[in-house]
């Protein structure tokens, strides 16, 4: 494309709809209709300058004149419950079906790390060793040690709280750090698979795997899946990256981008569920069996949502994005 000639051939339509937007007054029927026209023609050629033959200055001016033309257009749009509900019902479900091809495999490769790590220092003294004093070892896995009295060190409120917070971190550094070729994201999982492991092998060692697993699976279940989602997000950002596919890569990551920042809210709010979990149930007095078996009903009804609502969004054509009004204007791309 001949960057020149093109602007030349429509800088007087770009003009033209830029004192159409600039009109103080109300536009008459047929000044609407050219309005309309005139941002479908501009959103086109704004489209074709980013394909075709990019150029930051004439991007930027045609960019804000989309923007303001698309707000003309279709008018301000406030949120609403009805956003709320939508996403809940719609766009997370359907976003986090959508990628269970990545996360799957991410959660069934970092539980076997765990458990290899797990296996490896709870059969070596060296590693051990290498851990802690033999002192601390046993303060950390006697009955009423620090592996146990951790989750009653705070009131549960509190705890809570702190849990949530830093898992919700974890969750939102695994999706926005996605972007540098998923490489970050596997350090994240990797420490939080080896935290584990550290814990199943100590305890473990010491004759306590069933107190170990007592006190993780009741929250561990349903905040693991929640990491796991995320980390397979951020590494189908990472390869997103690589290859784009049909899409232009620009197209690409917005399109992932977005639904990745819809992932990162609703993922808080499964891990708020969790955190309670953790809080709550955890280190309360209920039989161990009570515990285990409120974590996999969570565990459960999040798959089930997961499964049957989102399964049902993604067939109808839902992505997690947000809505075409609110996208950017694109043109079709082969496949």
């Amino acid at each position: 494309m001949d960057l020149d000639v093109f602007v030349t051939a429509h800088r007087a339509e770009w003009d033209r709809l830029d004192a159409l937007l600039q009109r103080q007054r109300r536009l008459t029927g047929a000044e609407a209709d050219e309005l309309v026209a005139l941002y479908q023609r501009t959103a086109t050629h704004l489209s074709l300058i980013q394909s075709s033959a990019p150029d930051p200055q004439l991007t930027g001016r045609l960019s804000q004149l989309v923007a303001r033309a698309r707000s003309a257009v279709t008018g301000t749009r406030r949120s609403s419950w009805r956003d709320a509900t939508r996403f809940l019902t719609h766009g997370f479900p359907a976003a986090v079906y959508k990628s269970r091809h990545w996360w799957i495999p991410t959660a069934l490769l970092s539980t076997l790390v765990a458990a290899l790590l797990g296996w490896w220092i709870g059969a070596t003294p060296e590693v051990q060793a290498s851990i802690a004093a033999p002192s601390e070892l046993r303060e950390l896995t006697r009955p009423g040690g620090q592996y146990e009295t951790y989750y009653s060190s705070h009131p549960a409120a509190s705890f809570a709280a702190q849990v949530w917070t830093n898992n919700a971190q974890a969750a939102a550094l695994c999706l926005v750090l996605g972007v540098f070729f998923g490489l970050p994201v596997l350090w994240i999982l990797f420490q939080n698979m080896l935290n584990l492991g550290v814990g199943f092998g100590l305890m473990s060692s010491a004759g306590r795997l069933d107190t170990f697993l007592g006190l993780i699976l009741p929250h561990g279940l349903l905040e693991l899946t929640a990491v796991f989602v995320a980390a397979g997000t951020g590494l189908r950002l990472g390869w997103t990256v690589i290859d784009p596919g049909p899409r232009t890569r620009r197209t690409a990551l917005a399109e992932e981008g977005r639904a990745a920042v819809g992932m990162a809210i609703g993922l808080a709010l499964v891990l708020f569920v969790s955190g309670a979990i953790e809080g709550f149930v955890t280190p309360s007095g209920l039989p161990t069996w009570a515990r285990i078996t409120i974590g996999v009903i969570a565990e459960l009804a999040f798959l089930a949502y997961v499964y049957v609502v989102g399964g049902r969004a993604a067939r109808a054509g839902e992505r997690g994005d947000v809505e075409e009004a609110e996208r950017g204007a694109t043109l079709p791309m082969a496949a």
